[in-house]
């Protein structure tokens, strides 16, 4: 999911820098959203490995 969201943000900075500003303010919104979600699971596993003492994957 970080992968998509590092694409979104590339293609974000690209169709800024040729003028297309309404994709790339598309792109920017779908690449936080994405960057969020992968945030907060990376969080839900890491509070359960705390919590259960071993490896979740």
């Amino acid at each position: 999911m970080l992968k998509w969201a590092i694409i979104f943000f590339i293609i974000s900075l690209v169709a800024g820098l040729f003028g297309f500003t309404g994709v790339a303010s598309g792109s920017r919104k779908i690449a936080k959203v994405l960057f969020a979600i992968a945030l907060v699971i990376f969080l839900i596993v890491l509070v359960f490995g705390v919590l259960l003492g071993t490896l979740v994957f």
